[in-house]
């Protein structure tokens, strides 16, 4: 009698399927677990799942979802760089390059600097660097390259930024030979040139004036002559806003840039 045959079996999955597929398994019943055991807030829930459907357009019937304030973020406002402060620094740079070409072809003498004031800022020139005694012509051709780096400077401030060019002189008058009777006209008339200079080199006249203070705003002793020639200097200031206006800041454009 013959024998029959043994049917084949039909080829069954791999054994690491059947591994993975009861890995699976065990991760969904540990998640439903932990699902099972935390606390859900239904209200944070139905916000997320309105906030999610209305992001997608899928709202029905025209239904909106709020978010509680709790939940609103508020936008926190960028501050714009001021203009000004890259400015500052610019000045800053011009004024540093000038001092060491002066140091240069002159040696230790005289140094442009830049200095805070009550109102803005100021560039103190010395009137040494500028003009020979009793005069108001200036003669220094690095000066002149720096007042048109200074215009151009100005060019690029804010509209509303002016600038103030002002006069000093120390307590002793003009020599004989000077064309200026006092110190008075000797310091409006230095003012005066720099500012008829800004003015060749495209500063618009309406942001600028010009003023003498003669010797009447030292800032050093007048009894030595390393002071006195301290008080012999033309400032160049700018002044951010209006001049009849100006709101007290904490924080000064200076300590702005340096901290930069």
């Amino acid at each position: 009698m013959a024998k029959n045959k043994c049917p084949e079996c039909p080829t069954c999955m791999p054994e690491w399927l059947a591994a993975f597929g009861d890995l699976m398994s065990l991760l969904l019943c540990f998640f439903v677990l932990l699902l099972s055991m935390s606390s859900m807030d239904a209200k944070k829930v139905s916000e997320a799942i309105g906030s999610l459907a209305g992001a997608m357009s899928v709202l029905e019937g025209g239904i909106q979802t709020e978010v509680s304030k709790k939940m609103q973020q508020s936008a926190t406002p960028i501050e714009a760089q001021e203009e000004t402060t890259e400015q500052v620094n610019r000045v800053t740079e011009a004024i540093k390059e000038l001092n060491e070409m002066q140091d240069v072809g002159q040696g230790a003498g005289p140094t442009v600097s830049l200095q805070e004031a009550q109102d803005g800022f100021a560039i103190e020139l010395p009137a040494s660097l500028l003009f020979k005694s009793g005069s108001a012509t200036i003669q220094n051709e690095d000066m002149l390259l720096f007042l048109k780096r200074i215009a151009l400077i100005i060019g690029e401030l804010p509209s509303e930024t002016v600038v103030s060019v002002r006069g000093h002189t120390d307590d002793r008058g003009p020599d004989a030979r000077s064309p200026y009777k006092d110190n008075w006209e000797l310091s409006s008339a230095r003012a005066i040139a720099v500012l008829q200079e800004l003015i060749l080199d495209g500063v618009d006249p309406k942001r600028l004036s010009a003023a003498g203070y003669a010797e009447f705003s030292a800032k050093a002793t007048n009894a030595t002559e390393s002071g006195r020639e301290q008080n012999r200097r033309v400032e160049i200031h700018f002044i951010g806003g209006s001049l009849k206006d100006k709101p007290k800041v904490q924080q000064t454009v200076l300590d702005k840039a340096v901290s930069r």
